[in-house]
């Protein structure tokens, strides 16, 4: 259900701060996924408010998926690694979600943004990164990182499983906020009711789960809704871990994948989206 407030906002064509700004101009990496011929949105070149920016990251040495890079690339900087893992079919799937279901102008085509790239990096206040047990940050994109979100950025981090992936995320979440704790979110919290309320929420599984692979990585797991907020109580880290938020964008139109997962998959960021606007 949408609240009154939400439509007010929604309707009243909301300003992101450096949205507009001077940007890196748009280009394609290789991706993990076998996404060679995704067609390019028609609206690509559009100025508008909010983009679907993809973190870039270095790799972790323990990822679980480094040695499966498609083209041998040994660069995070070039694509291929696990930070491409979903892109970019879901992050398309998902901004023209925002674009059909809210009147935010947004752009259907994604962003991916270096954290090593500061003249850049600041220019695009929502941010989405996956397969969060591979990173693996420097000191300095921490850093960087910690003050994106100290200045009003946003950050929605997806599809880590278990205490081993888990462990390998926190190693660089501690390097950014050491002295800021990963708490469960209430569900009271208007990040699950500005749009859509969403106080039945499930685990939202990857095609890869359904496929009957969960056994080996993730069976048993529950799902969690966590963040890391500022001194304002203001979400600046929405995470959501035992989860795949980014399958359930990417095979939105696959009939193989139940709607219930991508129904909530989109609805949840869909309100991450209004709320990092808002708030």
């Amino acid at each position: 259900m949408i609240s009154q407030r939400a439509l007010w906002l929604i309707s009243g064509g909301l300003a992101v701060v450096g949205a507009l700004c001077a940007q890196r101009p748009w280009r394609l990496y290789p991706s993990m996924e076998p996404y060679d011929n995704v067609p390019i949105p028609p609206d690509s070149q559009e100025k508008t408010e909010w983009v679907f920016a993809r973190l870039m990251y270095p790799q972790h040495p323990d990822s679980r998926f480094g040695r499966y890079r498609r083209f041998g690339f040994l660069d995070w900087r070039e694509g291929a690694t696990s930070w491409t893992q979903d892109y970019p079919r879901a992050d398309r799937h998902f901004a023209a979600a925002v674009r059909r279901l809210t009147r935010v102008h947004a752009r259907t085509l994604e962003q991916p943004v270096n954290p090593d790239d500061t003249d850049d990096f600041f220019n695009w206040p929502w941010l989405c990164a996956g397969e969060m047990g591979d990173w693996k940050l420097t000191v300095e994109q921490a850093a960087t990182l910690r003050e994106y979100l100290l200045r009003g950025g946003f950050l929605l981090l997806d599809d880590f499983w278990g205490p081993e992936e888990y462990a390998r995320f926190d190693q660089s979440m501690k390097m950014v906020f050491p002295d800021r704790p990963i708490v469960d979110i209430d569900g009271n919290n208007p990040i699950f009711h500005i749009v859509f309320d969403l106080d039945e929420r499930y685990q939202v599984p990857g095609m890869w789960a359904l496929r009957g692979q969960m056994a080996f990585r993730a069976a048993g797991t529950v799902p969690h809704w966590m963040g890391i907020s500022d001194d304002r109580g203001r979400v600046m880290v929405a995470i959501a871990f035992n989860n795949d938020l980014g399958d359930s964008w990417e095979w939105a139109d696959d009939p193989r994948y139940p709607e219930k997962y991508s129904a909530l998959g989109l609805r949840l960021a869909v309100n991450y989206v209004l709320y990092s606007m808002t708030h």
